[in-house]
Formats: C-alpha cells, sequence, structure tokens
C-alpha cells in the first residue's frame, strides 16, 4: 500500500508495541499538498526533496554545468584571491563594516584580488576597500528571494544559482580566507573551507577569523571540540584570531604571500576572440 511518499508492506508477522515507544504522528492530506506547493515554487526546492524523475535530474546537472562554466569564465582571470566572508547584514558606518573595508584595502595593497558573496554588509565593505584602493574587487553572488543584490564596488561578477557551487567558487580562487562578523551562512562557509585544509583536499592557506568579541564563544567552541577529541588538537592553529589589521596583515605575507610565492604567479591573459574580459581594463 503507498501513503504519500513511503511504502507500507503488510506482514503476517504481529508485533507488541513498548507502551513507551513514541507513536509517530500520521501525515495529512493538507501536509501532502503544502509539501507539493513548497517544491513546485522553486525546481531547487524539488530537487532537494529526495528522487525526482532522470530527465529532471539530467536538467539540474546541466543546470549545475552552466552555473560553474559562468563562473570559470569570468573567474580566470582573477589572479590570486584572499575570500572575505560576513553578513549582508551588517549597516555601513558600524565596526565590523569598517573593519572588512579596512582588510578589502589591505588585500588589495598586498596584490591579491578581493572576493566576496558580492552582496550588501561585510560584502560590500570589503569590495568597497578595495575598489577604493585601485584593487581587482570581484562578487560571487546568488539568486535569492530577499537580502542578496550585487552592490556597487565591484569590477567583475557572476551570479550563481547554487549555493554548493558558489561556495566552490569562493575557495577555488582563494589563498587566504577572512571571516568576519556573520550568521548561519557565514558559519557554514567557514567550516567548509577548515575541513577542506585538515583533511588535505585544500593546502594549508591561512583563516583569519576577526571580530574578537563577536566570535570569542565559537573559539572556546574550537576549543572544547579539541579537547573532547572531536577534531585534531592542532586544528583550532588553523584559524588565526585577531581584530588588529596590521596583525592581519602580516599574517597574510607570512602565510599566503610568502609561503606560496604569489608574485611570481601569472595572471592568465584573455583572449578576445573567445569573448572574454579581464578584471581590470
Amino acid at each position: 500500500m503507498r501513503v504519500g511518499a513511503f511504502l507500507i508492506f503488510r506482514s503476517p508477522l504481529r508485533y507488541v508495541m513498548n507502551p513507551k515507544t513514541p507513536v509517530c504522528p500520521q501525515v495529512t492530506e493538507e501536509e501532502i499538498r503544502q509539501q507539493e506547493i513548497f517544491e513546485l515554487e522553486t525546481s531547487d526546492r524539488s530537487w532537494l526533496s529526495g528522487p525526482r524523475s532522470r530527465w529532471r535530474d539530467l536538467m539540474t546537472l546541466l543546470h549545475v554545468g552552466q552555473d560553474f562554466i559562468r563562473a570559470f569564465r569570468v573567474l580566470h582571470f582573477a589572479g590570486p584571491c584572499v575570500t572575505i566572508f560576513g553578513s549582508a547584514r551588517t549597516q555601513p558606518g558600524t565596526e565590523y563594516y569598517e573593519l572588512a573595508r579596512k582588510m578589502g584595502e589591505v588585500c588589495a595593497k598586498l596584490g591579491f584580488t578581493t572576493m566576496t558573496g558580492g552582496g550588501p554588509g561585510i560584502m560590500a565593505a570589503a569590495n568597497q576597500g578595495a575598489f577604493e584602493a585601485g584593487g581587482r574587487s570581484i562578487g560571487v553572488n546568488i539568486e535569492l528571494p530577499f537580502e542578496q543584490s550585487l552592490n556597487t564596488h565591484v569590477h567583475r561578477s557572476v551570479t550563481m544559482r547554487y549555493f554548493f557551487t558558489r561556495k566552490t567558487v569562493l575557495v577555488k580562487y582563494s589563498y587566504a580566507f577572512v571571516v568576519m562578523p556573520g550568521g548561519a551562512g557565514t558559519l557554514d562557509e567557514m567550516f567548509e573551507t577548515m575541513t577542506l585544509i585538515q583533511t588535505g583536499k585544500l593546502r594549508n592557506f591561512p583563516i583569519i577569523l576577526m571580530g574578537k568579541d563577536y566570535w570569542q564563544p565559537l573559539m572556546d567552541f574550537i576549543y572544547k571540540m579539541a579537547d573532547e577529541g572531536t577534531i585534531s588538537p592542532g586544528d583550532p592553529d588553523l584559524i588565526f584570531f585577531t581584530d588588529d589589521v596590521e596583525e592581519a596583515k602580516a599574517h597574510l605575507v607570512r602565510h599566503a604571500v610568502r609561503q606560496f610565492g604569489l608574485r611570481r604567479k601569472q595572471i592568465p591573459r584573455s583572449i578576445r576572440l573567445l569573448g572574454e574580459k579581464p578584471v581590470l581594463e
């Protein structure tokens, strides 16, 4: 017998239910209808709601490939980047906005391209700092129904459809990561980057965590994980924790510029015949 999306098989065997076992609530027809409406609002929701037809899954694969191709064409000429993560809700003129703007300026003066999620808040601040300092500024935006609009301080940008493709390109071109105060998305980006480093999928690029008052409970928890043995004892050392822009700059020089010889790395030349454009004309 089929109920909703679940198969229930009747068996001649009889079972005695433990009276303490919680009873699973019955799914109503209204709940099933609301789930169907939810999935139909965007194709992404249906993709994340279990098996679909092979044709629809194939179309999703093509959209994923399209996301990556668009990003590769734009970011191939970005040069060595520093990605700055942070909240889209931080207001101009606030302490963390100004801190992010200064870090964007520092990255530009060190010769890095400043890369962000391209939106408002911390992202706009970091792009603004790089833009006004004469450096290269790039935004990797995401399609969202709210909160995410491209800021005006980028030289080039690409808009992604999927969060996971966006996170991939935010990591792919960067030699260091600066994490400013943010929410769930910022935590997701930071811990995915940290996981890639600790598992050897990514080289030991520096992660700079800025905003001590905001992030101190998180650092305490990371050290607790090390004490409990759920991460390696040396994993907290992957994070450089500071609010001092000069300290952050020195850390970038020591662990991103010198360690990887970035000044010897040439930015590929664009080919006009292929419709390619450099970040800066």
